[in-house]
């Protein structure tokens, strides 16, 4: 078959640029690559969490209380909008694992016996199900037997209502509710030290004195239902038997989880890969538009000849699109790569029966379509002005651009100045739309660079805050009902125990005007040490011994500003409405929490210093013996530990990012050295003439090349603060996305980071002059001054 002449030229210009095509591809890989990276990982998570909740009928309504008769049970299902129901006991108890030294929390669900729940059923991972005529037979966790090496047929020592008893593992399980499997008062999963074990309804309804009742109730709903009147009649029926209010699924923590982690695969599939895809069609129009330039003789002879403008545009915009093209296939081949590591990360925070990678046409369809707009879009001024040029127009050179002294020389600044000097501050003052689009594109690899090690900073930051400056405790205590301020002097006598600071928690929902959110209302002693409360600049924030204190995020959903009223309507014991006047906002950065000195709240509650737990400094001697103490105190009802929480925090938060945060560090190293190689290409295939001209006037190789390169780096140093400016901007649009209920990402970029963007764009801008500089060696003299101008 024969070539045509424009296919030849094609070739031709292909080869020629062959290093800025690279650079292009490059970038356009990187960001397709993420594009398919998160979209796989989206659809993955989507579809998977879709067929786990139909297939194992996960409740859309919640609600915990004390103690209701079955009976309560038809009342409930009569509601309009409830497709089915499902009472249970569920109870909070102490766990005494093998291998396990401090205390271990579990939450004990029961099962229906003989039968499969109607709601929330389990997945048998291994073993038999549950035998109703054995009292002490369990299912647990996955999660939690994977992390505490339990199998089948082993047991565990476990406190039920002030009993100890000894449970044997039947049977290994997953639930819906627990897919990302937490305790309810903490923010991140802890395997080892929390599970799930479900009984049967004859073994824990009477050792819970709960035969005949129960204290759980899930629902799920018509598709037409109104949850919000549901919930509200629920509650309505509840109250008389101590309910703590019902709930949707937007409010269950896993299924919250990960809702949080789909709307992060969101956010990341659309910011960044427009980032990365922005810079390639701005490195498009660059190349291009030059390219054009320097090409005017060819398109004027190539219309002279008979060649439509269409037919000649087209030519460059496919220039762009081949680019683009294997760009855009290296990147779909290293996303579906990527995305099935990312998928495998997830397998081992989210539990789910199956969790197939099943990469979809459409995040493809998706990848190919955004890259080939950037390249159109790239493209489109450099191919209009081709449209645009008249053929007797383009065969004379363009005309010599004008130049006359600047203010530079005027005020006498360059007179200090060695020859080369002067000449690279002349042509950057007297071509500044040229040398100012080459400093963007500098500094947006620069930029990239800083978002890139942003989510590190954050991180870091989030860690610090939380588990340093607000956390100081070494064992928190919680209690399975409030208890007599005297617990205080008791958890002070026990082994290792070198002070302690007593809190009270209470479950609330607050509303102001027509907004509202389930709390968890803290009081806290005026003046904490263990345990305080720490906005995201690691600064503590003081107690009222009047009003509330609200987290920041809390109050811009509620619309909240301090000196405002709200209600807290308490949602246990006497079930009284409060109100308090919020006079500080805390800038924390987990969770939604509302904060009131311990003896004010008391007397809102009219309590006589009831604790709802403690926060203790333990000396590290005597932990175990403490821990042995704690496993069998009935009163206890759970145990936590702040180093354990920042080793889980570490591996589940941080780890999950820390991987979508390596690929984007890779991805910003390439993309920033391709935008400095491209910028450094083109400056030198725009004055080949100039130099060539510069070594037959007597100029040294050595003199030239420092005039093309010490123009890049004045070039570079004049978009580090630019990129510096744009980047801390980037990270700011990321973690005004990332402000979520369960944790805000923190605005943090260290001087570190500054360091590091500037660092790997000067060993990007010294590689990049040692490939010119080759170039420039080898530069042909007589067919660079035979070049008309």
């Amino acid at each position: 078959m024969v070539m045509r002449p424009l296919d030849r030229k094609l070739v031709r210009d292909l080869f020629h640029l062959r290093g800025q095509v690279v650079a292009i591809a490059l970038v356009v890989a990187c960001g397709v690559a993420t594009v398919v990276t998160t979209r796989t990982a989206y659809e993955s998570l989507v579809s998977a969490r879709a067929d786990y909740y139909a297939r194992y009928r996960f409740a859309d309504v919640f609600a915990h209380l004390e103690r209701a008769p079955d009976v309560l049970r038809a009342r409930i299902a009569e509601i309009p909008g409830v497709a089915a129901v499902e009472t249970r006991v569920v109870a909070d108890v102490t766990l005494d694992v093998p291998g396990l030294s401090e205390p271990a929390a579990g939450r004990l669900l029961s099962l229906p016996d003989g039968a499969d729940p109607r709601l929330n059923a389990v997945h048998l991972r291994g073993g038999r199900p549950l035998d109703a005529s054995r009292r002490d037979e369990v299912l647990v966790s996955e999660a939690f037997a994977q992390a505490n090496h339990l199998r089948v047929g082993d047991a565990i020592g476990a406190v039920l209502n002030g009993r100890w008893e000894r449970l044997r593992i039947v049977g290994i399980a997953l639930s819906p509710e627990y897919i990302y499997e937490i305790r309810p008062a903490d923010l991140f999963p802890d395997p080892r030290r929390f599970g799930v074990l479900w009984m049967s309804r004859a073994a824990l309804g009477p050792a819970f004195d709960l035969d005949g009742a129960f204290n759980d109730v899930s629902l799920a709903l018509v598709p037409e239902a109104n949850q919000e009147e549901v919930i509200a009649r629920v509650d309505r029926l509840l109250e008389r038997h101590g309910g703590l209010g019902a709930y949707g699924r937007d409010e269950q923590v896993s299924a919250r989880f990960i809702e949080d982690e789909i709307a992060q695969n969101r956010v990341t599939g659309t910011v960044l890969p427009a980032i990365f895809l922005g810079v390639a069609a701005f490195l498009l129009h660059i190349v291009l538009s030059r390219l054009v330039s320097t090409q005017r003789e060819q398109i004027a002879v190539l219309k002279a000849f008979g060649y439509p403008k269409r037919t000649v545009a087209l030519h460059y915009l496919l220039l762009a699109m081949t680019a683009v093209a294997i760009g855009a296939l290296l990147g779909i081949g290293l996303g579906l790569w990527l995305g099935s590591l990312v998928n495998g990360v997830y397998r081992e925070f989210y539990r789910f029966p199956r969790f197939p990678y099943e990469p979809g046409a459409a995040a493809v369809a998706i990848a190919v379509g955004v890259s080939a707009l950037a390249a159109a879009l790239g493209a489109l001024s450099a191919v209009l002005r081709v449209l645009d040029l008249p053929p007797a127009e383009a065969m004379r050179p363009e005309p010599p651009a004008r130049f006359r002294a600047g203010w530079i020389e005027r005020a006498g600044l360059l007179r200090r100045l060695a020859t080369p000097g002067r000449m690279v501050a002349r042509n950057l003052s007297r071509r500044p739309v040229r040398a100012g689009l080459s400093v963007l594109g500098l500094a947006l690899a620069v930029a990239i660079l800083i978002l890139a090690r942003f989510f590190s900073d954050a991180i870091q930051t989030l860690s610090d805050v939380q588990f340093r400056s607000a956390q100081r405790e070494d064992v928190a205590v919680s209690f399975h009902r409030p208890l007599s301020s005297h617990a205080r002097f008791e958890l002070a006598a026990l082994p290792g125990v070198l002070s302690s600071e007593t809190y009270r928690a209470v479950p609330a929902r607050i509303r102001f005007e027509h907004h509202s959110r389930r709390v968890a209302v803290m009081g806290l002693h005026a003046q904490p040490s263990l345990r305080r409360i720490v906005g995201r600049d690691g600064r503590p924030v003081s107690l009222p011994a009047d009003g509330a204190v609200l987290t920041s995020h809390l109050a811009r959903l509620l619309h909240v500003e301090p000196g405002d009223v709200v209600t807290l309507e308490v949602l246990e014991g006497r079930r009284p409405a409060l109100t308090v006047r919020v006079t500080t906002l805390a800038d924390e950065l987990l969770g939604l929490n509302v904060y009131l000195e311990d003896r004010a709240l008391a007397r809102l509650l009219e309590e006589e210093g009831s604790v709802s737990g403690a926060f203790l400094r333990v000396d590290a001697a005597a932990s175990d013996a403490l821990h042995q103490r704690l496993k069998r105190m009935p009163a206890v009802a759970g145990v936590g530990n702040r180093l354990a929480a920042l080793a889980s925090f570490e591996a589940t938060l941080a780890r999950n990012l820390g991987v979508m945060n390596g690929i984007l560090v890779a991805f910003s190293c390439v993309i920033a050295a391709a935008m400095v190689y491209n910028s450094a290409r083109i400056a030198l295939s725009e004055r080949s003439r100039e130099l060539a001209s510069l070594r037959v006037l007597g100029f040294s190789q050595r003199e030239v090349t420092q005039m093309l390169l010490g123009e890049q780096a004045m070039l570079l140093v004049l978009a580090l603060p630019l990129g510096f400016w744009i980047g801390h901007g980037l990270a700011k649009l990321l973690a005004d996305a990332y402000a979520w209920e369960l944790f805000r990402m923190p605005l943090v970029v260290t001087p570190r980071t500054y360091a590091y963007a500037s660092l790997i764009a000067v060993l990007a801008a010294l590689g990049s002059g040692a490939l010119v500089r080759h170039r420039l060696r080898g530069l042909d003299l007589v067919a660079s001054l035979k070049s008309r101008d």
